[in-house]
């Protein structure tokens, strides 16, 4: 029990790269970008290729984050410029991008074992913990940065940043092509922790990625970036406890796990609103407690 919680809080910290990318375009930017299935396989795709053909691994790992970058900037450049609805931009992008990592790849599926890892002679849970600390700290300093105020501009009304002068298809490019970049960069390490790289395995990413934020954001809250960001590299964690545990249930399959998914991602959305509408319920009956004791009062004092 205690070595698949490890396990599993291990894959939260490779996956809270991830998590984060998708925070960017789906919190920051409000751009449902479908890219991320496509660019976590190209990550690992590029990462696992690119060690295997005798690149340091960590080399590798950078050289999957612009892979990812690229795909990224490719989205923005369909949606901005070329004026395509930004769902169908990430959707054509996903697609291609399955035959552009299927080309990296050269067959549908890479193994990594006796080669050169990016976690040999260390815990995957010491790196694991660094990178996730580091890009949750870049993050927050980049989002107080001109470029990244101009961002989170662009996602709260871009009408109005546009009114100052503000470029808003650069920022909105530049912010799907950082989402990818960091999500390429966990597939890359995700491939390296599991010592193989497939075309399928970007399937369901965008969910996960998603399932993370929410459960962070409903448990931990995101009134500030600083908290926002915590929150979803928790929530990453936490999705990848409730994902063990529910394997260790007897009647639960692996084919069943993307219904249990589905399933915490409806309760992370429905626990906030079932508790705003509890506080409100409970303010609305003190108000009104308060509002019949002042009336006895008065009456009473008129007596």
């Amino acid at each position: 029990m205690l070595v698949s919680l490890v396990g599993a809080v291990e894959l939260g910290l490779l996956y809270a790269l991830m998590a984060l990318g998708v925070y960017i375009t789906f919190r920051i930017l409000d751009f449902p970008d479908l890219t991320v299935d496509g660019s976590f396989t190209t990550g690992a795709a590029i990462g696992t290729v690119m060690t295997i053909a005798g690149t340091p691994p960590w080399l590798a790992v950078i050289f999957a984050f612009f892979g990812g970058a690229a795909a990224g900037t490719l989205t923005g450049l369909l949606h901005t410029k070329g004026k395509v609805n930004g769902l169908l931009s990430g959707i054509i992008m996903m697609i291609a991008l399955y035959s552009i990592n299927l080309r990296i790849l050269g067959k549908p599926n890479v193994p990594l074992r006796g080669e050169a890892n990016v976690f040999d002679g260390a815990s995957v849970l010491v790196i694991g913990l660094i990178l996730a600390v580091v890009a949750k700290v870049g993050l927050d300093m980049f989002f107080k940065t001109n470029m990244g105020l101009s961002l989170r501009a662009t996602g709260d009304n871009s009408r109005m940043i546009r009114s100052f002068g503000a470029n808003t298809d650069i920022t909105i490019i530049m912010g799907v092509a950082l989402s990818n970049a960091l999500v390429a960069c966990s597939g890359a390490l995700i491939a390296h922790s599991q010592n193989a790289a497939n075309n399928s395995m970007g399937i369901g990413m965008i969910v996960i990625g998603l399932a993370s934020v929410i459960i962070g954001e409903a448990i931990f809250g995101a009134k500030t970036i600083f908290r926002a960001t915590l929150a979803v590299v928790l929530g990453a964690i936490i999705y990848r406890i409730i994902y063990a545990l529910a394997l260790r249930v007897e009647w639960l399959d692996a084919q069943d796990m993307k219904l249990i998914t589905a399933v915490i991602i409806v309760c992370a959305l429905v626990v906030p609103t079932v508790r705003r509408a509890v506080k409100s319920k409970s303010t609305a009956k003190k108000r009104t407690e308060e509002v019949l004791a002042s009336m006895g009062q008065s009456g009473g004092g008129g007596r």
